[in-house]
């Protein structure tokens, strides 16, 4: 396990730290991202699109709680904001198995569907514009994703 921490001044420069995370994921990869409602999931998802060549406009799936865009790789974006105590089976798992990159906004609503490695992302507002990201890479592959972006 590697754990890092990175600072954005802005909604451009979060886009930024997003979308070398979009270049530099691989296939079959997931990545939690955690943090309070505005705190910039969303917005450093848009980033993460960006750099795996979604053309689309990356926005919360709140309401739907999961949105496809298609890049070099599949990105699946999901909200489990309104998912906690949710029993039914909803694909996820085979979404994670796929060969597309899985981001999940509000995880820990869905905890036994978190794969045994993973790339965490824990996001603090600082102030009206900076953010804070504190990383957790569990497993090699994450741990090298994290090296290749900060």
């Amino acid at each position: 396990m590697k754990k890092s921490t990175a600072y954005t001044e802005s909604v451009e420069q979060t886009h930024q730290l997003g979308e070398r995370i979009g270049k530099a994921a691989e296939g079959n990869m997931v990545l939690l991202l955690s943090g309070d409602l505005g705190a910039g999931k969303t917005t450093l998802t848009q980033g993460i699109a960006k750099g795996l060549g979604v053309k689309r406009n990356v926005t919360s799936p709140t309401f739907t709680i999961l949105k496809i865009y298609r890049g070099r790789m599949p990105l699946y974006h999901i909200d489990a904001y309104r998912l906690e105590g949710v029993t039914q089976d909803l694909g996820f798992e085979e979404l994670m198995e796929d060969d597309g990159l899985t981001v999940i906004e509000w995880s820990q609503f869905i905890p036994e569907l978190i794969p045994d490695e993973y790339l965490s992302v824990s996001i603090r507002l600082k102030d009206e514009d900076q953010r804070e990201f504190e990383f957790e890479a569990v497993g090699e592959r994450y741990e090298k994703l994290l090296e290749a972006i900060l």
